[in-house]
């Protein structure tokens, strides 16, 4: 049924997805993909000599990270860091731009909070 036709139903419908959207934010639940997560332990454990403690600290790192930095801004500071090591003109704005400069300076607060919780 179209929601011109059931005004109050999706006015339900939309009360329950903002609803649960606060809840999710509240709760903590976060949006990083296994992927994204299973590619930061990878990464950490290979700079932490790859043993079973590196697995538990890596692992809560990007817990801790994912908790305080939403996804689509640790992809943005991901690919700005990413094309930042290149050389040339374009990467020059890349790493000069006060927004892009923000927002990589936010991932390493997050990542710097995910050390002192993890890396005892």
């Amino acid at each position: 049924m179209p929601c011109a036709n059931a005004v109050s139903r999706c006015s339900l419908v939309l009360g329950l997805l903002v609803t649960s959207s606060a809840w999710a934010q509240d709760e903590g639940i976060n949006d990083y993909p296994t992927s994204a997560r299973a590619d930061y332990v990878f990464a950490c454990m290979e700079a932490n000599g790859g043993t079973r403690l590196a697995l538990e600290r890596c692992s809560c790192s990007i817990d801790v990270i994912a908790s305080i930095f939403p996804y689509d801004r640790y992809v943005q500071a991901e690919t700005v860091l990413s094309v930042g090591q290149r050389p040339g003109e374009g990467a020059e704005l890349f790493r000069t731009n006060p927004f892009m400069r923000d927002l990589i300076a936010d991932l390493r607060r997050a990542q710097a909070e995910a050390e002192v919780e993890c890396f005892p």
